[in-house]
């Protein structure tokens, strides 16, 4: 009776550990419950396409990873355009790394100043517009808990209306609201941000509340897997 109890016990910790847990870009029973998206399948990009239109290099997918370097594009972007959600993927840059994590782009014919990047970059040193996990040339993070240059990092990023929140490792390290800017070239440090429509500075308030998202090659090396995505929408 005892074995018998014992090994009950161990089936539902094996369970639950099941539901929780998950193997690379899998979802666990949980989030598929809850509605989580699965982007990237660790073996093939379907459901991508770079921006440029041009072919996705077989280089692309890198041992279950994604591998923006020489991809083909500016930006490795899903085939699907989001409006509010929370985007949940882990990051390994290597030396020198310049990338970018971009979010709700307009026209993917002109990314850089239609959508919004949160960066990823070989970063050290008191946290900038530029430096890793900013909201790339608007406001930086309040902190830099990254595991270091060849480790994982795990992002948590949600986008709902204009609130933009960014978790790194599970730290918080920006909160923002989109409305808050509301002259052109306003950011949260002394200058005017990169930002331009037909050469003019935007307001970034006045950006889309919807658009596509992806991941930038800088000609530089950087990976992505466990790509997952829960739409707020309804």
């Amino acid at each position: 009776m005892k074995r018998f109890v014992l090994c009950a016990l161990a089936f539902a910790v094996l369970s639950c550990c099941v539901s929780t847990f998950a193997a690379d870009n899998e979802l666990t029973a949980q989030e598929k419950a809850d509605g989580w998206l699965l982007l990237f399948n660790g073996k093939d990009l379907t459901g991508w396409k770079n921006n440029n239109g041009k072919p996705i290099a077989e280089t692309a997918v890198e041992d279950g990873t994604i591998q923006t370097y020489k991809c083909g594009g500016y930006i490795l972007v899903y085939d699907k355009p989001f409006g509010d959600f929370i985007l949940k993927c882990d990051v390994k840059t290597g030396e020198n790394c310049n990338s970018g994590i971009f979010l709700r782009i307009e026209n993917l014919a002109d990314p850089v100043n239609t959508g919004f990047e949160i960066q990823v970059a070989d970063s050290k040193g008191k946290p900038t517009v530029g430096s890793y996990g900013s909201f790339y040339d608007i406001k930086p993070p309040s902190e830099n808990p990254t595991n270091g240059v060849g480790n994982w990092d795990n992002f948590e990023i949600k986008f709902q209306g204009p609130n933009l929140s960014i978790k790194m490792n599970g730290k918080e390290i920006l909160t923002t609201n989109l409305d808050e800017y509301t002259e052109p070239g306003k950011r949260d440090v002394p200058g005017d941000h990169k930002y331009k429509l037909n050469g003019k500075p935007r307001a970034i308030k006045d950006f889309a509340r919807s658009g596509y998202l992806g991941f930038q090659d800088h000609q530089t090396r950087v990976w992505f897997k466990n790509v997952k995505l829960l739409p707020l929408d309804k």
